[in-house]
């Protein structure tokens, strides 16, 4: 009796545990199909034949990509992420220049990938065609619009073993032949609003925004024509540029620094996450191959609104009387475009078809929407200073450094996703290069509490090869500081005094340049705070207390700056003129007198002391 119920006991465990694995093998399939759920067609369009010997084979030889589906390929129904518009349109007839450009330059393309529903979102989920899973994250979302795009390229670039995406699994156990899963070593897709960007920084990926109109977007199915450009996914920086050289047809020129590295102080406020994860990894490599002096802050929001004028007329007219940063307001007139220009070009076929559409997609492109001629207008006025704000700030030679995406990918079905505070950050990093038509590059920094993270350069609108260029030079150091910073348990991560003082001294410096001569002082003392043995940081504040008339505290900053560095020309002139405006004439003319033995060619040291001698003769 005894054996017998042993023996029930041991088939029911045996039950149980077969259960439990069929269970397990259901849900990995669920989590991780075949192709991570990427594709919404397979197929293969091949290059034309390599030139014989000795002519160089094309540019892209032995490269595949994918293309979002929204690129028109002869023969193919454009999906648009919506299987009634499938249904209700017929295959095109001809293949986006795009997608021809890079076939003929060698490459395979091998199939179409999983958009948004109509490509509106930066979520990348999708109800018809499942939503891809992010190889980096896979219980968080890939992003959107392009979401199948950058997970074909996140998962399928390097010689892998699955195991590496989800620890301790061994694929093979559950069925999967790894032979099958296709390769794309680059993918292309389309950016409105953030379609490329977003899937590439919370797939691991870099992600390249080209400048608008800087590409042809014939054969593309439109979402919003003023803000859509098409843009390219890569795991390798190198193909990142070849392909960009060869979409853009850019000619070989050598390439050139930057003069200018600014980071938008501002914009790294908005991250959810430790700024200095991300920032501290930027400016060292910044650093190791431009150095210091290239290196700058800025508050960007300060910068468009002096600049970006009619933004403060249309945000007047959306919320009356409130005065909201421009970093706050620019992602109101993007969206506003976007859905006008979206429902001009959908709307009659979603009430022709009465399409059934996700309800949170219908909800925003049916949102109250009083598109006025005046008010389209003023968003196409917002548009053109934009764009000539940030070429003025950037000019042929600058880089403005910005976050990506301000949150860690949320988890698949995480409301926060449609809540007001994570839409306001996402959108109002998006909407700067969006809006002004700007060329963005994402980069990958590595992961943080195990999810990707990235930062983004932004270049003038035409810097798309200066900015290809940039990145590819920088991306090894870049890597290099991620890694140390993803693998460091200790405060390593965080900036060093030192460091975070001369972030607090540009800070006062930029202040200092646009006459906020409190803010600069406030600066500046942040510095000698941090590191009180600078000289630099005493006579920069002796500066700003000057313009103010505060001529006693700049008196006695010079005289720091002095004691800490015997050689500070510009301390001996700012004590000068301090000791001049309180009546001390004779220790001022001694102050000028030493600069000149300092710097005997200074012109306004040689000045003063002419001028103060003749006086008092």
């Amino acid at each position: 009796m005894g054996s017998s119920s042993a023996a029930a006991n041991i088939c029911v465990l045996l039950g149980l545990g077969l259960a439990g694995i069929l269970l397990m093998t259901r849900r990995m399939k669920k989590v991780i199909r075949e192709d991570f759920g990427a594709f919404v067609e397979k197929f293969q369009l091949l290059p034309p034949p390599p030139p014989a010997p000795p002519k160089a084979p094309h540019p892209l030889t032995g490269l595949s990509f994918a293309v979002s589906d929204v690129f028109d390929i002869d023969g193919y129904v454009s999906g648009f992420g919506n299987q009634e518009w499938v249904s209700t349109h017929e295959a095109a007839t001809r293949t986006s220049s795009v997608i021809s450009a890079a076939i003929e330059g060698g490459a395979t393309c091998i199939g179409k990938t999983v958009v948004d529903e109509m490509s509106y979102s930066i979520n990348g989920e999708n109800k018809h065609f499942g939503t891809p899973t992010n190889p980096a994250s896979p219980a968080r979302i890939p992003g959107g619009s392009s979401s199948g795009s950058a997970v074909a390229v996140a998962a399928g670039l390097v010689d892998f073993s699955l195991g590496e995406f989800l620890p301790n699994v061994d694929y093979k156990t559950y069925g999967y032949d790894l032979s099958r899963v296709k390769i794309a070593l680059t993918a292309l897709g389309i950016d409105t609003t953030g379609g490329v960007r977003v899937p590439a920084g919370f797939c691991g990926v870099l992600g390249f925004r080209s400048s608008h109109g800087a590409l042809s977007n014939m054969g593309v199915i439109p979402v919003s024509p003023s803000l859509d450009t098409v843009g390219w996914f890569a795991k390798d920086v190198g193909i990142l540029r070849r392909v960009g050289h060869v979409l853009l047809q850019l000619p070989y020129t050598n390439p050139r620094s930057p003069r200018n590295i600014i980071l938008a102080d501002d914009c790294f406020q908005l991250l959810k996450i430790p700024t200095n994860r991300i920032s501290h990894v930027v400016i060292k490599s910044i650093e190791n191959h431009f150095g210091k002096q290239v290196l700058k802050h800025a508050n960007l929001g300060d910068y468009l609104d002096s600049k970006v004028l009619s933004l403060k007329q249309f945000e007047k007219n959306i919320n009356g009387e409130l005065k909201i940063s421009s970093l706050i307001s620019l992602p109101s007139a993007m969206q506003f475009l976007q859905r006008h220009e979206f429902r001009s070009n959908h709307e009659e076929w979603i009430k022709s078809t009465n399409a059934v559409l996700d309800p949170l997609l219908s909800a925003q492109i049916h949102k109250s929407l009083e598109a006025t001629d005046a008010k389209i207008d003023d968003v196409q006025l917002i548009r053109n200073e934009m764009r000539s704000a940030v070429n003025s700030l950037l000019k042929d030679d600058g880089i403005l450094v910005i976050p990506t995406v301000a949150d860690l990918p949320p988890k698949l079905g995480a409301k926060e996703i449609f809540s007001d505070d994570y839409q306001s950050r996402a959108f109002s990093l998006l909407s700067i290069a969006s809006m002004s038509g700007c060329c963005q590059v994402s980069v990958p920094l590595g992961f943080h509490e195990k999810c990707p993270v990235s930062i983004s350069f932004v270049a003038r609108h035409g810097g798309d090869r200066f900015l290809l260029d940039t990145v590819h030079t920088m991306y090894a150091s870049i890597q290099e500081q991620a890694d140390v910073a993803s693998k460091s348990n200790s405060s390593s991560n965080e900036i060093s005094q030192e460091e975070s003082a001369e972030v607090a001294k540009e800070k006062g410096n930029n202040a200092f340049k646009n006459k906020q001569w409190q803010k600069a002082i406030s600066f500046y003392t942040d510095a000698i705070k941090l590191s009180g043995k600078n000289a630099t940081y005493y006579s920069n504040r002796a500066a700003a207390y000057l313009e103010l008339g505060s001529f006693l505290q700049a008196e006695a900053d010079c005289s720091t700056a002095i004691t800490l560095d015997k050689k500070s020309v510009k301390a001996y002139l700012r004590r000068g003129t301090a000791r001049e405006m309180l009546g001390y004439y004779k220790e001022a003319i001694e102050d000028f007198r030493y600069a000149l033995v300092l710097e005997p060619t200074n012109k306004r040291a040689s000045a003063s002391a002419d001028r103060l001698k003749k006086l008092f003769q």
